[in-house]
């Protein structure tokens, strides 16, 4: 089994979740088991562990910024790192860049446009600087004031620090993984940048998403090349850190190996019991597992271990200190945005999915600011007899009955027989259902899926939820006009069978291999391949980031050109840059091993 170390701590008064804290050691792990806690090897004594390293650090000098993510717990870290210093005898004094940002009202009104008023999920994406919420005057204030202070040790500290940072000052960046931002903000225990007080957890979030996060993620692009100590605080009590110029090498090697990202699991209103059946790590106390995020990286978190000791950093900082490596050729196409998304949907012994639709490309570049849109596939990992999967229309479908009887569903809470609109196929294990943007969809109850696409994830536009509450007891948001404005209604009948559900075809083989091509559709900038083994294959990333799972049998161990070698068991997501070039997959079971990969297409543009 597993075994865990981790200061134990209440966190009930800062999180709200059954899900643990992950740990800062992990000194066990069940052999051939998914692992929720996977992480990346670095040489011996680069990660350092708890408060009182952390402030030997940060003592020896005498002007120190401390810059960070929002979401950071800013004063329970200042109090437990001020005594720590204080029990090395020296006295700090601390000065909270917040005062320097502009007022709460004025933020307000600056943000509120990217906020998309009244609707309760969507707004558009700011493109601003994160100096867009300070005070320019102010800022020089707080840095004179450092500069000119007599105290041993001066801190600026808080969310935009090296705005105000004096040009000799140690730079230290304190990171939060974003789910455990979530965490936090459905307890009440953060804000938003610049709010006086909590909103309720789903406003927090939207801001977090369209304003707070580009603002701070632009800033930490800008600032990790000068950044000298990396603070991991999921764990406030037991903080892990690790040196600028360490970490930065980390970022390279993982940039040329492979690697996965650390997986989050969330319930959900048509959750199964897939995913709790199938990894023995997650707590059992919640309904059910519907999502897990297995690599939706504008929120997932890569780990580094040295010595078993642990550090979180966001996936961004990957994408910034190694674009190129990561993204080979696409580098110029995608800049710091990676492309590709792996997630779970887990509807086994649990209910349908919303019917719904994802917006098209002009339109999620004009109202929300995305740069490419939310094309998907289901790839089925894993179905019971019966599955089905709502794809597309159905023959002569009218559209102005159909959204007549969603209006009235909405209004009056009334059922809808959805069939007599929505094309209804059978849906086994290891079928590929395509879904570019416009076409409406939704996985039936009893399957597992894969769910490949590109990265954007939030942008769903729900028709028709079968009148389920969400976990809270409250609607969930029904988006009718936005679903018509995108809808592909063309998308009917024989059409959907021919070209919206794929057609496999094996495009290379040998004695005990074969690739299986998995064509996804024209508009999806992504294909897809499977790879079938009985011993080994060798692949080449031709120039693209290569994102794979194992989708039957494994483990299987990835040998990258650089002698990265690493072992991935069933239902596990890896990533393999294009910088790796080639790669071999070795299975040592006697089964043969199905790998599932995704890749940008060849001539997309």
């Amino acid at each position: 089994m597993t075994t865990l170390e981790i200061v134990m701590t209440d966190t009930s008064e800062w999180r709200k979740t059954t899900q643990r804290v992950p740990p800062a050691i992990v000194k066990d792990r069940t052999a051939g088991a998914y692992d929720i806690y996977p992480a990346f090897s670095l040489a011996a004594g680069q990660i350092k562990r708890g408060v009182e390293s952390l402030a030997s650090e940060i003592a020896a000098h005498r002007l120190v910024v401390i810059d960070g993510f929002g979401g950071v717990l800013w004063e329970r870290f200042r109090s437990n790192l001020d005594t720590a210093i204080t029990a090395l005898g020296v006295n700090a004094a601390w000065i909270d860049v917040k005062q320097a940002q502009k007022p709460s009202a004025e933020i307000h009104t600056l943000v509120e446009p990217y906020l998309g008023g009244n609707d309760p999920i969507f707004g558009t994406r700011c493109r601003e600087d994160l100096i867009f919420l300070f005070d320019e005057e102010k800022l020089g204030n707080v840095r004179d004031s450092a500069d000119g202070s007599s105290a041993p040790l001066t801190i600026i500290y808080g969310c935009g620090a090296a705005l105000a940072k004096p040009a000799d000052a140690f730079l230290v960046y304190v990171d939060v993984p974003k789910d455990e931002i979530q965490f936090r903000s459905r307890s009440g225990s953060i804000t938003n940048l610049g709010a006086d007080a909590p909103a309720d957890a789903k406003s927090i979030y939207k801001r977090f998403y369209f304003v707070d996060w580009p603002l701070l993620n632009a800033h930490k692009q800008r600032i990790l090349p000068d950044v000298s100590l990396f603070v991991d605080e999921q764990r406030p009590d037991d903080l892990t850190f690790i040196g600028g110029d360490d970490l930065r090498q980390g970022l390279s090697e993982m940039s040329t190996s492979c690697f996965r990202v650390r997986p989050w699991f969330e319930p959900g209103p048509w959750g199964g019991h897939w995913i709790e059946e199938h990894v023995s790590q997650l707590p059992k106390d919640v309904p059910n597992y519907a999502w897990s995020f297995e690599l939706i990286v504008p929120e997932n978190g890569i780990v580094f271990e040295s010595d078993g000791i642990r550090i979180e950093v966001s996936f961004d900082c990957l994408m910034f200190a190694e674009t190129r490596n990561v993204l080979g050729g696409w580098a110029e196409s995608f800049g710091t945005e990676f492309p590709i998304r792996f997630d779970w949907l887990d509807t086994i012994g649990g209910g349908n999915l919303s019917v719904q639709c994802h917006p098209r490309p002009d339109y999620i570049r004009k109202h929300f600011g995305e740069t490419f849109t939310q094309d998907e596939t289901y790839y089925i990992m894993d179905a019971k007899p019966g599955a089905n999967v709502y794809l597309g229309f159905n023959e002569g479908v009218d559209p102005t009955e159909f959204r007549s009887e969603l209006e009235r569903s909405y209004h009056d809470a009334v059922p809808i027989d959805i069939e007599r609109f929505v094309a209804k196929w059978p849906a086994k294990k290891h079928d590929l259902f395509l879904i570019p943007n416009g076409t409406i969809h939704c996985s039936g109850t009893d399957n597992m899926v894969l769910e490949i696409s590109a990265t954007p994830y939030i942008f769903t536009f729900k028709m028709y939820d079968w009148l389920r509450l969400d976990l809270e007891g409250k609607p969930r948001p029904i988006n009718i006009d936005r679903a018509f404005d995108n809808l592909y209604f063309d998308r009917q009948g024989k059409r959907v069978s021919d070209e919206f559900i794929s057609h496999p075809e094996v495009i290379a083989a040998g004695a005990d291999w074969q690739i299986v091509h998995m064509p996804t559709h024209p508009e999806h900038f992504y294909d897809i391949h499977r790879l079938e083994f009985a011993s080994e294959i060798s692949v080449s990333t031709e120039g693209s980031p290569q994102v794979m799972a194992v989708v039957e049998g494994g483990p299987v161990r990835v040998i990258t050109e650089n002698g990265h070698a690493q072992d991935y068991q069933y239902g596990e997501t890896f990533v393999v840059p294009a910088a790796s070039k080639s790669f071999y997959l070795i299975n040592h079971m006697a089964d043969p091993a199905k790998v599932v990969k995704a890749f940008i297409r060849s001539g997309h543009k």
